[in-house]
């Protein structure tokens, strides 16, 4: 068994290369990891379905040897069928159903790559949060701060890797659910643009397009080689962005070439927000400059308030039918014990959109990324706050009512800028390079063209360099 210094000190890749040279086994890595996991699962509450005996067993009978055999990984209890493992989705409506059959093509991938799967991460309910605090589950704590949030909807995942359980875990963006835990644990988070990553044989469209599937790590190398594994179109994808040719891992090993970048450190009407995620953004963009980019403060021209709400309906709506179905399997209506009272609010309000609405807020959603998409006919990058504030406290964003639009204007208002990236299904990435006064993380968030992650990671692996995170550690017990 690996000891917490041991372990800590390294990444994923500097775990998995531990193994290939034989310093480790793979069942070293699985059971050092599940050794953390019991030790600090008390303290976050992150991960809420254990799977240890099923994965060392598969471990155990497994006759190849691929490059990442044993290392340890967790998938979010959302979205992400794992063969045998239940799926609740943060909610009591699903609880007790049977487990999937099969994989996702993404958790295949991650699967024949020699990964083992050692449990679920907590998720908000239906996704439906930027903090994880289900009922289902109780809430989880971020390890920088135990009374503050660890941000959703990939909460469980980011307190996970953040208090060093292990060092990445899987992840899905629908409105900034990778990016916002990111930034709230102090970890890297990049949704990947568009169709990078499979999202089936499930589902043959993830949210018109509007949701996205990953990891949140350490160190931007992980993300990087994560993307190896698992980027490119699966059968029957309706879109896709390919990969770079040689990998995403070559590609950080050389800088990025000169960028024209631009920064925004307010909210999008222009008003000011808390100062340390401002700070956080220009002292960003002095960075940058200093690296050799041209970076002027500027922002794309749209409607961030009709994007949003144009999106928001596409999500909602979608949502409704997927619980009729629901409905329809369990012989019964869906009710109070079933789904929390904001979850109730989204699906009255799906059931009383029309077909009209629907396609309408579609159609608007799609004319106002073109405008916002213009941005970047002259620039390369934008550098904005990834939220408006530091982490706040655990109950800030609550969902025991059915006050829809009051629940979505506190939410956006405090994670306004990454939600319009969905939409437009560019790559962005949220990096750790603050921390308030008060010892809490804060994320900036960078925004790359249409198909350019590796363009985006390559200026990740840069401003890693410049400015390095991975020794900076909560000081949580365990």
């Amino acid at each position: 068994m690996m000891t917490r210094e041991e372990w800590e000190s390294r990444d994923m890749t500097a775990l998995a290369q531990l193994q290939r040279s034989g310093e480790v086994s793979p069942r070293e890595l699985a059971e050092t990891a599940i050794e953390r996991i019991e030790a600090l699962n008390p303290r976050v509450n992150a991960v809420v379905l254990k799977s240890y005996d099923a994965a060392l067993a598969e471990l155990d009978e497994r006759k190849d040897e691929p490059a990442w055999l044993g290392v340890p990984y967790l998938i979010k209890d959302l979205h992400a069928p794992v063969r045998g493992m239940p799926l609740t989705n943060g909610s009591r409506l699903f609880q007790g159903m049977p487990a999937p059959e099969m994989d996702s093509n993404l958790v295949s991938r991650l699967r024949a790559a020699g990964f083992v799967f050692l449990g679920r991460t907590n998720s908000p309910e239906l996704g439906l949060n930027a903090s994880t605090e289900p009922v289902a589950y109780g809430a989880t704590r971020n390890p920088w701060n135990t009374a503050r949030i660890a941000g959703g909807s990939s909460g469980g995942a980011g307190a996970a890797v953040a208090s060093g359980m292990l060092p990445a875990a899987h992840a899905t963006d629908s409105a900034g659910s990778i990016r916002i835990p990111a930034s709230c644990n102090g970890l890297v988070g990049l949704k990947p643009t568009r169709g990078l990553n499979p999202f089936g044989p499930h589902r043959g469209d993830a949210n018109h397009g509007i949701s996205h599937e990953h990891a949140v790590t350490r160190t931007v190398r992980d993300t990087a080689a994560l993307l190896d594994i698992t980027a490119g179109p699966d059968v029957g994808a309706p879109y896709f962005s390919a990969p770079p040719e040689g990998g995403f891992v070559a590609a950080i090993a050389k800088p990025p070439r000169r960028l024209r970048i631009g920064f925004w450190p307010r909210n999008w009407q222009g008003e000011a927000i808390d100062p340390e995620p401002a700070q956080a953004v220009e002292q960003t963009a002095s960075l940058l400059e200093e690296l050799g980019h041209s970076v002027e403060e500027t922002r794309p021209d749209f409607d961030s308030g009709a994007l949003i709400g144009d999106m928001m309906t596409v999500l909602m709506t979608t949502l409704g039918p997927l619980l009729n179905n629901i409905e329809r399997q369990i012989g019964r209506s869906i009710g109070p014990d079933d789904l929390e009272p904001q979850s109730l609010g989204v699906l009255e309000r799906a059931r009383a959109t029309t077909v009209d609405t629907f396609v309408i807020a579609l159609m608007r959603m799609q004319l106002e990324v073109r405008r916002m998409a213009a941005f970047f006919e002259t620039h390369d990058i934008l550098v904005t706050p990834t939220l408006t504030m530091p982490p706040p406290p655990l109950g800030y964003l609550p969902t025991d009512h059915g006050d829809v639009d009051a629940f979505l204007e506190k939410l956006f208002g405090v994670a306004p800028f990454a939600a319009p990236f969905n939409a437009s299904g560019q790559p962005a990435i949220s990096l750790p390079l603050a921390w308030s006064n008060s010892g809490l993380p804060i994320g900036v968030q960078l925004v790359g063209r249409y198909g350019r992650d590796a363009e985006l990671l390559q200026l990740a692996a840069q401003i890693e360099t410049a400015r390095p995170w991975f020794d900076r550690r909560p000081a949580l017990d365990g």
